[in-house]
């Protein structure tokens, strides 16, 4: 694993610290309650995510080891905080524009995104002036030395727009596509469901219909 690949989990509480060091600059560092709230907040993520304190915790303490986080104890508090270190700092070879910053961010709280979408959701972590100021920063997060850090996705079917999605994120599978997954699995097996439901009714009828001819065979005589 390269220093800066994380998997789902770990991409969201670094996202979240990102996001709450520049719109909540008085709340952060983030205690571990108020990151498991960030990470799970219903406004401003994609998908909406439900994961436990423990959850949080572990992905935590696995990036804190990889020196992406930082505990901060302080002496007037019990409570240990937590600060990233994930980019923009002395320590890290990543230094990113406020811009890049903004779409690196939104990405890991929201996913793929148009140029659209990052321009209209940016506002409290940065202000883009137009949309072809954000495709500047998605080319330059493209060209980067050590990268690329964002890949366009293919063009979706009636998009106008191809979405932009961030290279960090190591989980081939992710939980929004699973959701998509498993709701067309039960699609599959709704749909599987009525054809046997079919096919037994149309085989009641057959029956019904082979002892009509044997009795109309009967009284026949033949």
């Amino acid at each position: 694993m390269s220093y800066h690949e994380v998997n789902f989990i770990e991409m969201r509480v670094i996202g979240c610290l990102m996001e709450k060091e520049v719109t909540t600059p008085d709340q952060y560092p983030l205690s571990l309650n108020a990151l498991v709230n960030a990470c799970n907040q219903k406004s401003n993520r994609e998908p909406v995510t439900h994961f436990t304190e423990l959850e949080v915790q572990d992905a935590v303490d696995a990036l804190v080891t990889r020196g992406l986080v930082t505990e901060i104890n302080a002496s007037h508090s019990r409570v240990s905080k937590y600060q990233h270190r994930f980019c923009n700092t002395e320590f890290s070879d990543l230094q990113l524009s406020s811009a890049e910053t903004a779409i690196i961010c939104l990405m890991f709280v929201r996913g793929a995104q148009t140029p659209g979408e990052l321009r209209s959701r940016s506002g409290r972590l940065h202000s883009f002036q137009s949309r072809d100021e954000v495709e500047l920063a998605l080319q330059s997060l493209q060209t980067k030395t050590g990268g690329p850090y964002v890949r366009q996705l293919p063009k979706e079917p009636g998009k106008r727009e191809q979405r932009y999605q961030e290279c960090f994120c190591i989980d081939s599978e992710r939980p929004k596509e699973a959701v998509v997954e498993s709701a067309t699995s039960v699609s599959r097996d709704g749909y599987t469901e009525q054809l046997e439901a079919k096919v037994k009714e149309l085989e009641e009828q057959v029956e019904k219909l082979n002892v009509r001819i044997h009795e109309l065979e009967n009284a026949s005589g033949l």
